[in-house]
């Protein structure tokens, strides 16, 4: 990665360029030196196609060289496509991310990771479900990604955890621009116990909308399996369904979320043929893995007793 000096980064700020273009000319070029006496017209005739914006290599270096000191700055690393450490199963996508910027630990490869998404604002049963089976796949072994948003992401990771697993975290946004802030405190655990942040987005990328389709793409491309909690008929949970489906992976969907009224979205993926579930031990019997001894402990139901007034503020959010 030395030789390759700003490359990456540089690469990376180009404007307009798709995810497979970037990936090509990071494997065309393999020094900063080499790249920086192209022109703009000569990148164009690379990728075969014309490019909107207006810039310079020159302003495009001075940019990347910010985002390199502003990440060491904030303890945030990257990874390119072309790094032996970038997570295999994104290689699979037909768009997979160019750059990967990461704070923490990166998942271990040879772990399969469940994603666990939803609504920001679900019901009590599905918000206690989402916080259970996330501890329940913990107690196996298996690590949750999801995306840090209020509700059925935030309580899957919380979920994951207690229960003792290195939960993935992806944003829509600059790690240094945690979003929502009111989990910043969440995301500061997910480091400090092992977990790690990660994000397509340079530091300094606000979290705009547009972003976070693109990012669903990345939690389940990362997974073996996306569980849709709960889900409205219109849902950001239901993209990443779609995102699973045409990734390969398999869907299930969570028994609490699939009421007509505010599940509409989950109950008809299940009435389209997804894998209903109850408790995290039934993804391991679904993939013929080994869950350990079932030694108790507090159900769905009973965590939303315990828990149903700091579980209504998440909701409320």
């Amino acid at each position: 990665m030395d030789n390759r000096g700003l490359l990456d980064l540089i690469i990376n700020r180009i404007p307009d360029l798709k995810p497979r273009e970037k990936i090509t000319l990071g494997e065309k070029f393999d020094r900063e030196e080499n790249f920086c006496v192209l022109s703009k017209k000569d990148i164009e005739q690379i990728i075969n196609r014309p490019l909107k914006s207006s810039w310079t290599i020159n302003a495009l270096r001075r940019q990347a060289e910010k985002d390199a000191v502003g990440g060491r700055i904030r303890g945030i690393s990257y990874i390119s496509y072309g790094d032996s450490r970038y997570p295999p199963l994104l290689r699979e996508l037909f768009d997979p991310p160019a750059l990967l910027f990461y704070r923490g630990i990166l998942p271990n490869p040879e772990r399969p990771v469940v994603a666990v998404v939803g609504t920001r604002r679900p019901s009590g049963q599905a918000a206690a479900q989402a916080y259970d089976i996330g501890r329940d796949l913990a107690r196996g072994g298996m690590p949750v990604v999801s995306g840090l948003a209020l509700g059925i992401d935030a309580l899957a990771h919380r979920g994951n955890l207690d229960g003792g697993a290195p939960t993935v975290a992806v944003l829509g946004s600059g790690l240094d621009r945690i979003y929502p802030v009111s989990n910043r405190t969440l995301a500061r655990r997910i480091v400090e116990s092992g977990g790690v942040l990660l994000s397509e987005y340079p530091p300094d990328t606000k979290p705009f909308r547009w972003n976070f389709p693109a990012r669903n793409r990345i939690i389940s491309g990362l997974a073996r399996g996306v569980l849709i909690v709960e889900a409205p008929k219109r849902s950001g949970a239901l993209i990443t369904a779609q995102f699973a489906l045409d990734q390969g992976r398999d869907l299930l969907v969570a028994s609490a979320g699939c009421s007509p009224l505010l599940g509409a979205g989950t109950k008809k993926l299940a009435d389209d043929g997804a894998l209903v579930i109850n408790r995290g031990a039934e993804i391991f019997e679904e993939w013929g893995m080994v869950y350990p001894e079932d030694k108790g402990g507090v159900n769905g139901a009973e965590l939303a007793l315990s828990l149903g007034r700091s579980l209504n503020i998440v909701c409320e959010e």
